[in-house]
């Protein structure tokens, strides 16, 4: 999930700094970054995943005039279908997340990114059957064209529904 264009701002830069706790000047302080290797306020860790606000498409945000009941409940408290399955009957979950970083993600920046599909592979799990793992590769350039991060997600599903461990 990401955005066609993301612009990178100084504001969001700070905010998504303080949501996770991180009270480094570098997320903030222009006159304090300027005295750092990457000489201006950069971006933390992770903060790409923050693109997805930026998707017209992306799933856990209300279309313009939908309902939104958050937590893709509706008021009846009924969970919303979702797309997509895996085959036998078995459920699914983003098992890990891994970011590259090439060079600093500067306030300024204005990202575009590209998702193709990465590895993919199978493992006998206990009690769900086959475990089958995918990769979902995003790579963010800047304005310059010029590699930033790369994102790697990894999702998983089961074969069928995990019984209990007995």
């Amino acid at each position: 999930m990401a955005a066609d264009k993301f612009p990178v701002e100084a504001g969001h830069i700070m905010l998504f700094a303080r949501s996770i706790g991180d009270a480094n000047q570098i997320y903030y302080d222009d006159e304090y970054a300027k005295t750092t290797e990457p000489g201006a306020v950069i971006a933390p860790p992770t903060f790409v995943q923050a693109s997805a606000q930026f998707d017209p498409n992306y799933f856990l945000r209300p279309k313009i005039g939908e309902e939104w009941f958050g937590s893709a409940k509706g008021p009846t408290g009924i969970t919303q279908k979702k797309e997509g399955g895996g085959g036998g009957g078995g459920g699914g979950l983003h098992a890990e997340q891994h970011y590259v970083y090439h060079q600093p993600l500067k306030a300024g920046d204005v990202l575009t990114a590209e998702t193709k599909p990465g590895k993919s592979w199978e493992k006998e799990g206990r009690r769900g059957g086959k475990l089958m793992f995918s990769e979902t590769v995003t790579e963010y350039r800047n304005q310059a064209g010029e590699l930033v991060v790369t994102a790697t997600g990894v999702g998983v599903r089961t074969e069928r529904p995990a019984t209990s461990g007995e």
